[in-house]
């Protein structure tokens, strides 16, 4: 009897915990719009960890780190991953907000995985989640894994000011070689490094041969203290007690010819308020402050000449005597505002908000070091809408060199948080401008067709109106245009990433990309061709 009574009472329990889970537990339970709890989480990633075969875990991606196969996992990723976990990886897209649990950020999930570990996951999906099998072959899935390593790289979500070690001295890049010495051995090597060159120590500095006269050269190797520049143009400093001085003939790379070098007074906003003499227009105040690391202005030396670690990273001392994350400035993890002036703070034209200082109107920011707020250092030049400066035309797009900054904060990309490092390694690459894939593929790895990102066509073709091995199809033809003068005829891209109209070439005599390439067709041409395009807004085109 006794044994019946305990049943009956465990019965009881049974049904009553059954009756409250369905009455206060159930209702809700499919939903997917709460967080896992923090149990489950654990649970479920230690789980996944041991279910990858060991075999699998072991593989490593045979497709190396070649341009051309990311590019390929970059086409793969937008058509069959992007739509939930974003076209960086980052999981926020308005499918993966709704689904449980979340797609977790790739680039911290993948951290830790293999290779194998990742291509297992792709291959065989994750049961219970969003996760899905994909029949791909064995080569494409490998392509994904090597775009997953090359993430596009977005500033963080900080929005505050690192706080960095408030005591740390600067130490010279040379300090850094010991635990970075790849990323040190790239750098070495790239133009960040090289810009400024003391020719005594590098006789091959000199590019052209200065023993063939020309008029506007009335100077020797001798008089030659620095050598500035290497792609586009070289000037040549010459010392004059402690400071340096630009000689009045610079060297034209692109047409290999002597050019005269004099910033008249209409040129700069600098220029009418030193003598009209180079040598009473010291680079100290001029140029020394962005060639350099730590240059003072009352000692008038430096850390080191060129874009060394510290420009981007801030003082050393304390990373090299405690090398660990917090020691140090790392601009991939401030936020975008930050994470951009790192690169302002030389790229842009501008002046200081306390000129003169010290009695020198100077052209960089002086006293800013990353960590601290640029815009306390450094304001930009001002533009006006329909009117054509020395520095922009009359759309806001510069017209002049070292205008990146200024361009770039105008763009729709500066305000989705996309950095310049997102598409350019200050370290240096094998790629022009250093970029961290060819030209021709690094719009393409965050852009495709029908992305969210756009283009908004089937096809690059569809999109362009121009055949896909065209200039035509290249994005930076369009988008970046090359018309910002760096000497003579030759002219860098503009960073605004916005398309300028023939309209706008009519309106505001501003250079638009389809005449720059149809030279001997007018803006009303393009205007016309572009009007029977139908996928082109008319209210965008002809405002």
């Amino acid at each position: 009897m006794r044994r019946s009574w305990v049943a009956v009472l465990i019965l009881a329990v049974l049904l009553g915990g059954a009756v409250a889970f369905y009455r206060l537990a159930l209702p809700g339970l499919s939903s997917a719009r709460g967080e896992p709890p923090a149990l489950e989480v654990r649970l479920a990633r230690w789980a996944l960890a041991a279910s990858v075969p060991a075999a699998d875990q072991a593989r490593r991606n045979p497709l190396g780190d070649d341009p051309a196969e990311i590019a390929a996992g970059a086409d793969l990723f937008r058509r069959k991953c992007e739509s939930c976990h974003g076209f960086d990886g980052s999981g926020r897209t308005e499918i993966a907000a709704g689904e449980y649990p979340r797609p977790p950020a790739l680039d911290a999930a993948t951290a830790s995985l293999t290779d194998g570990e990742v291509f297992y996951h792709i291959a065989n999906g994750i049961r219970n989640t969003g996760m899905p099998a994909w029949s791909l072959p064995e080569r494409q899935i490998w392509q994904i894994v090597s775009f997953i390593r090359h993430l596009p790289r977005i500033a963080g979500p900080t929005t505050g000011l690192p706080a960095g070690p408030r005591d740390a001295h600067f130490t010279g890049s040379a300090a850094c070689q010991r635990c970075h010495a790849e990323i040190y051995a790239r750098w070495e090597t790239s133009r960040m490094a090289n810009v400024v060159r003391d020719p005594r120590r590098h006789p091959d500095a000199i590019i052209p041969d200065l023993a063939k006269s020309d008029p506007l050269v009335d100077f020797t190797r001798d008089d030659i203290a620095l050598v500035y520049g290497s792609r586009w143009k070289q000037r040549y400093f010459k010392k004059i007690g402690d400071d340096y001085y630009v000689l009045g003939a610079q060297w034209d790379v692109t047409h290999r010819l002597w050019r005269r070098y004099f910033v008249p007074n209409d040129a700069d906003w600098w220029a009418p308020l030193y003598p009209p003499d180079n040598m009473q227009r010291p680079t100290g105040s001029l140029c020394d402050g962005c060639h350099s690391v730590n240059y003072d202005i009352r000692t008038k030396t430096v850390t080191e000449w060129n874009v060394g670690c510290e420009k981007c990273h801030g003082p050393g001392s304390a990373h090299v005597a405690a090398p660990v994350r917090g020691t140090v400035i790392n601009p991939a993890r401030l936020g975008y505002v930050q994470a951009n002036d790192v690169c302002i703070q030389c790229h842009s034209q501008g002046r200081p908000p306390a000129n003169p200082i010290e009695g020198h109107f100077f052209d960089w920011p002086v006293g800013f070091q990353v960590g601290l707020n640029l815009a306390d250092f450094w304001g930009l030049e001002d533009r006006t809408p329909g009117k054509t400066s020395f520095t922009h035309f009359a759309d806001g797009t510069a017209h002049k060199n070292r205008m990146q900054g200024n361009d770039f904060v105008q763009s729709l990309m500066y305000t989705r948080g996309v950095t310049c490092f997102s598409c350019h390694d200050p370290h240096g690459s094998k790629n022009r401008a250093s970029l961290r894939e060819p030209p021709e593929t690094i719009c393409l790895t965050c852009h495709g067709p029908n992305t969210a990102n756009g283009p908004r066509a089937a096809t690059i073709e569809a999109h362009t109106h121009h055949a896909a091995t065209s200039p035509g199809s290249a994005c930076v033809n369009c988008h970046m245009p090359a018309i910002e003068q760096t000497i003579a005829d030759v002219n860098v891209h503009a960073h605004t990433f916005r398309f300028i109209t023939p309209a706008e070439t009519r309106s505001l005599g501003v250079p638009n990309p389809c005449t720059l390439c149809h030279r001997d067709k007018t803006p009303d041409w393009a205007m016309a061709v572009m009007r029977t395009w139908a996928d082109r807004s008319p209210w965008r085109m002809e405002p």
